[in-house]
């Protein structure tokens, strides 16, 4: 399971590895039983990004909007509910694991599960889906600087990448898995919650007959060795090409394929930059059935303008990126049957460094970190949401984990309590470095946190480039170069320990900053496959230590999680994690 990049309040995919631990106060509420709900109608619901793919798994892609629209319209074999639980969808499939000594797991997907072209759902799309986030025919060394990286997966691949070529029964309704080593998160690192690239279009565009011949292809391909590197194999390259960008799009495409559903909605129109809108799936039967014909997102950055839409009736579920105004706001439409549900993220905002340019001297890259005003940031952004708030201290832990306050007191966070320019003066010695810094410039909390930061910075010697992209671009912009620094955040799906090597581990599919220290990674290669709870946290510490020290940037604070409903609609729950209150969509009812 991934994290994934948010511009919600403080970030998703980042809260490095939270393991089943729910944030104090997000069990969510349900809204007013007043009236009665009834199948059919619809809803509109107003999000901070926008959309721009129907793959979420690609390192560009993993943002929150795009996997909250595929968890919509795609299925799985399970889904994780609002206490952190994961749910198993037996009426998909059935995933098992059939040993533990060597750890092999069964997955067998249901007759009858189909993708909306009427082809049914196979072992051939687990295939591909195994084949995309293990890395298994990989054969690059970065270093070397030889070799090919074929699927441009955003996670981290060290736990399938534990597994030979998958086993297909006879009948392509089942793929077995064999690991050659226990691995912590076996239960959520395929499969769901959503099936999102469909085998039988990537083999009709890589140029194969069928999906049998999709499976005997890859089966025909070894095992990639980056001590060994081959010639790019065209036919692979031509399919991981089309995985990486070929669902990629900002309006709906021409050709249909390009945004097949096997989950309950199907998307029916997009407007660039503006909204989205998904029917219902009338065949979907394997899985919670939703109530609503047909749900609208719209793509909204400004807090105010989303409370707007809520007050005017233009929606009736807004996720603002809530600022210090916003509850305020909200609540003065008690009386106009609003509801407002309030809790802790497992999200956080933080500004990352990367390990070039000016910033690839860590003198450079501390004195930096020095000047950043993350008390001001929180007071000015998220004060008045929660006066208790202080900015976070940990790259892993958020506070209310058990683990948070020993690695905050020892992960050399102390250092970067207050702004301190004279010392940042002191480590620059008379140098005025350049940094670009890039932020989604239609997020007015980013805008405020890089307002902040420049106005600090400066004053110690560094000139600050506004490096600002909108809503639609900067997600896909990270990684890409063209900037020394950038704010965004990182939201955790709430279990596993994927996430930590997904952001931190040399060459990790979101390591946006290159970040690279070799005993940082033997650790996450522990991490992995460590399954006991306590182990997993010393771990982590150790390597939110390794991060620390090696001036990787700062965590800015905690995300404030705000939703808000109409009485229009029922069963919205408050979720703390990167689904956000899409967890239950298919409850959701019109009265």
């Amino acid at each position: 399971m991934r994290f994934g990049r948010t511009s919600k309040a403080v970030g998703i995919a980042a809260i490095a590895a939270i393991a089943l631990s729910a944030c104090a106060g997000n069990s969510g509420g349900n809204t007013p039983s007043t009236g009665a709900a009834k199948t059919g109608g619809t809803a509109t619901v107003v999000e901070v990004n926008a959309f721009n793919t129907f793959n979420p798994n690609t390192a560009d892609g993993n943002t929150d909007i795009n996997s909250k629209v595929s968890y919509a319209t795609h299925s799985g074999f399970y889904y994780i509910d609002n206490k952190l639980n994961v749910v198993h969808n037996d009426k998909f499939g059935k995933m098992e694991k059939v040993s533990d000594n060597p750890l092999t797991v069964k997955y067998t997907i249901n007759d009858g599960v189909k993708w909306s072209d009427g082809t049914p759902v196979s072992a051939a799309d687990l295939l591909l889906q195994w084949a995309a986030f293990s890395g298994y025919y990989d054969d690059a060394d970065s270093k070397a600087k030889t070799g090919t990286s074929y699927f441009s997966y955003a996670g981290d691949n060290t736990g399938l990448s534990l597994t030979d070529f998958p086993e297909i029964s006879n009948n392509n309704k089942t793929l077995t898995l064999k690991y050659s080593k226990p691995f912590a998160d076996w239960e959520i690192v395929l499969g769901g919650p959503g099936i999102d690239v469909p085998a039988h279009v990537l083999a009709q565009k890589a140029g194969l007959k069928d999906t049998q011949a999709l499976i005997d292809f890859f089966k025909s391909k070894p095992r990639g060795d980056s001590k060994a590197p081959l010639p790019a194999d065209p036919k692979l390259k031509a399919m991981s090409d089309m995985w990486n960008t070929g669902f990629d799009t900002k309006t709906l495409p021409a050709d249909p394929t390009l945004f097949l559903s096997n989950g309950p909605y199907i998307v029916k129109s997009m407007n660039q930059d503006q909204s989205l809108t998904m029917v219902r799936n009338k065949d979907y039967n394997w899985g919670p059935t939703p109530n609503l014909d047909e749900i609208t997102v719209r793509y909204i950055g400004s807090a105010p303008a989303q409370v707007q839409a809520l007050k005017n009736g233009e929606a009736d579920i807004i996720a603002p990126q809530a600022s210090a105004d916003t509850l305020d706001q909200l609540k003065a439409l008690s009386s106009q049957g609003v509801t407002v549900d309030q809790g802790n993220q497992l999200a956080f905002d933080h500004l990352d460094l990367n390990f070039s340019g000016p910033l690839a001297d860590q003198n450079v890259r501390t004195a930096f970190m020095k000047t950043v005003p993350r008390k001001d940031i929180v007071n000015k952004i998220i004060g008045k949401l929660d006066p208790n708030a202080k900015p976070l201290d940990s790259q892993i832990f958020v506070p209310q984990q058990a683990a948070y306050a020993d690695s905050a007191k020892n992960n050399g966070s102390s250092a970067f309590q207050d702004v301190d320019i004279d010392g940042a003066k002191k480590l620059l010695n008379g140098a005025t470095p350049e940094i670009r810094i890039m932020y989604n410039k239609d997020n007015p909390n980013r805008v405020d946190a890089f307002s902040l930061i420049r106005e600090s910075a400066t004053k110690a010697g560094f000139k600050i480039v506004d490096g600002g992209l909108g809503a639609s671009d900067w997600g896909k912009a990270l990684g890409k170069g063209g900037y020394d620094a950038t704010i965004f955040g990182w939201i955790n799906p709430g279990v596993g320990v994927s996430g930590v090597p997904q952001i931190f581990k040399t060459a990790g599919g979101n390591n946006f900053n290159q970040f690279s220290n070799t005993d940082a990674d033997k650790l996450m290669e522990q991490l992995v496959v460590t399954t006991d709870r306590s182990k997993q946290d010393d771990l982590q510490k150790q390597i939110d230590k390794k991060i620390w020290d090696s001036s990787y940037g700062v965590p800015l604070f905690q995300s404030v999680n705000v939703d808000a409903y109409s009485d229009r609609i029922t069963g919205v729950k408050l979720m703390p994690n990167q689904t956000g209150v899409w967890w239950n969509f298919w409850e959701w009812a019109q009265k």
